[in-house]
C-alpha cells in the first residue's frame, strides 16, 4: 500500500466521466484548507486503495471518500461529507446527512446510472495539469 500522509482524505473518483472530472475540479476550487488527494478508481493507486479497503468497485458505481486509518464511505455520504469541509452555504448541504441513507442513495444512483448520458464521458483519464498535479496521487 503507497504511503499516504496522515491528514489529507482521499477522493476516488471515475476517471472517464466528465461530471467526476468537473466535480474533482470544484472540490480542489473549493479545498481552501487543502485537505484532499484525489485518485481515479482505474489508476494503479486507486486499485491498490481500493484493494485495501476490500471495496469491488465493479459492484458499486461511486465516488469514495478515504480517510487513511480512519474510515471510508461511498456515494452520497461521501460528497456529503466532502461538502462538510468546505465552508459558506456547501456546508448547509450536510444537513441532508440526517435523511435516511438509501433514500440519499436513490437519487445518487439515478444519477450515477445517467451520468455518462447526460454529461459524456472520456476515452482516457483526466491527466492533471502542472498546477494540479500535486493533489493526485497517481
Amino acid at each position: 500500500m503507497i504511503d499516504i500522509p496522515k491528514n489529507k482524505k482521499i477522493i476516488l473518483f471515475d476517471g472517464i466521466c466528465n461530471l467526476c472530472n468537473d466535480v474533482v475540479l470544484k472540490v480542489i476550487k473549493y479545498d481552501k484548507k487543502n485537505i484532499f488527494l484525489f485518485s481515479s478508481l482505474q489508476s494503479k493507486i486507486g486499485k491498490e486503495i481500493t484493494d485495501h479497503l476490500g471495496i469491488d468497485i465493479s459492484k458499486i458505481d461511486s465516488i469514495i471518500l478515504y480517510e487513511p486509518d480512519i474510515s471510508y464511505d461511498i456515494k452520497s455520504t461521501a460528497a456529503l461529507k466532502i461538502l462538510q469541509d468546505f465552508s459558506g452555504i456547501w456546508n448547509l448541504f450536510s444537513i441532508l446527512l440526517l435523511l435516511p441513507e438509501g433514500f440519499r442513495n436513490l437519487i445518487y444512483d439515478y444519477i450515477a446510472k445517467n451520468r455518462y448520458k447526460w454529461f459524456g464521458k472520456k476515452e482516457k483519464c483526466m491527466i492533471p495539469s502542472s498546477e494540479l498535479k500535486e493533489k493526485f496521487l497517481d
